[in-house]
């Protein structure tokens, strides 16, 4: 690993180190020691781009959640129809966190029972910027007719909650089941939401 250390930028290294330690032994278990050793270097390296333990988790999931926020962004801008963009958007949402965790054992809220408080803080903040994606897009469908006029902030949030029970958070990818069954259900469940988004 340390070869590859030198050809990676080393808080990149740190990181995915942390999603393979959180997927074998979870936050509590993991040390400082074990993510310096895997990445092959040493501990007081891991200090000089994180304060502690809980800010390299956190960082983690917030990686994850940017990488998904341009992801929403990318379907957003494609020139297809509003509510072809939306149901995308929907499904990625989902599809997209549980590819992210799908090789952890235990559900998100289980590995970061230590530290839930921060982790629901920043959920928190990490929906509201969803939000914000799909509130242009459903402006936009507004503004043309293709959706009904519905405050977009608000059907926004809505369309986030509808889904927010098909995301890896209380129950672990093997609890949801296989990927195909959880596409397919979210896929119904876009398709029952935009009914009532949809001008008729």
């Amino acid at each position: 690993m340390k070869g590859a250390t030198k050809t990676r930028d080393v808080k990149t290294s740190i990181l995915d180190a942390t999603d393979r330690l959180l997927a074998r032994r979870g936050y509590k278990k993991m040390t400082i020691d074990d993510l310096a050793a895997e990445v092959g270097i040493g501990k007081g390296s891991v200090y000089l781009h994180f304060s502690s333990k809980e800010e390299i988790a956190l960082s983690h999931i917030d990686g994850i959640i940017e990488r998904l926020k341009t992801r929403l962004y990318e379907i957003s801008e494609k020139k297809s129809g509003c509510d072809k963009r939306l149901k995308e958007m929907l499904v990625e949402r989902v599809i997209f966190r549980f590819d992210s965790v799908q090789h952890y054992t235990q559900s998100l809220d289980d590995i970061f029972a230590n530290i839930r408080q921060r982790l629901l803080e920043r959920r928190t903040r990490h929906f509201g910027e969803e939000a914000k994606i799909f509130a242009k897009l459903i402006k936009e469908g507004v503004g043309s007719g293709a959706f009904a006029k519905i405050n977009p902030d608000d059907a926004a949030r809505s369309l986030l909650l509808a889904t927010n029970s098909l995301l890896p958070y209380s129950l672990s990818t093997e609890e949801l089941g296989e990927r195909k069954e959880i596409q397919k259900r979210v896929s119904g469940l876009a398709d029952l939401l935009l009914k009532g988004v949809v001008a008729r």
